[in-house]
């Protein structure tokens, strides 16, 4: 039932925003958009009543509640960059806007983009963790708690990998094809005014 219900709020996450960006780009129903963005946050929200209710009727804490932790965290950090990222995609499809900006691929560039994920990986590892210790202080029986114990060292390991890996691009910085690394530097030998914007987020 949980895993089914995961599944389910994953598609209800798209098929909403889907819809917000449709009604926005395609019809120009402005606030109808805006009132389904607001609801993409209540896909969590029917998760961890149902995650709640589950535990709270007696139900041993097994691979699936954790899984359903981690979804919520994984949708605090990274829903805001998702849902950016569609919207770009939409506006240059539906109504004209500028061509989405890639992430950068060589130099420090790159290693700003990989550190900006390890970044959100932390703050999605933090949430569930404090998740599944509030289910732990809550239950108040390790019996029947050992697999969000399990949960939390998951997500830390997620963590502590995706900033392995954006280390590797910080000290060892991929190089342009040629050689030369120029971490966003244009062939003429100007920073591509791109790889600032994506830094500051405005993109």
């Amino acid at each position: 039932m949980m895993i089914a219900l995961i599944v389910g709020c994953e598609i209800a996450f798209w098929v909403i925003l889907a819809l917000a960006l449709t009604t926005r780009y395609i019809f120009r129903l402005r606030r109808t958009s805006t009132a389904l963005l607001i609801a993409v946050p209540l896909v969590d929200v029917v998760l961890l009543v149902a995650t709640v209710v589950d535990l709270s009727n007696g139900a041993t804490a097994d691979f699936k509640h954790g899984l359903s932790a981690a979804y919520i965290g994984f949708s605090v950090a990274y829903g805001h960059y998702i849902i950016k990222w569609a919207d770009a995609r939409f506006a240059h499809r539906f109504a004209g806007g500028p061509p989405p900006v890639k992430p950068p691929k060589y130099g420090m560039a790159r290693a700003a983009h990989e550190w900006k994920f390890a970044g959100m990986t932390a703050v999605a590892g933090g949430v569930s963790a404090g998740l599944l210790q509030l289910a732990i202080w809550t239950i108040d029986d390790s019996s029947r708690t050992e697999e969000l114990s399990a949960w939390q060292w998951r997500m830390g390991v997620a963590a502590g990998i995706n900033a392995i890996v954006a280390l590797t691009y910080t000290i060892w910085p991929k190089e342009r094809p040629g050689g030369d690394g120029d971490g966003g530097q244009r062939r003429d030998g100007q920073r591509d005014p791109r790889i600032d914007k994506y830094l500051s987020g405005k993109y």
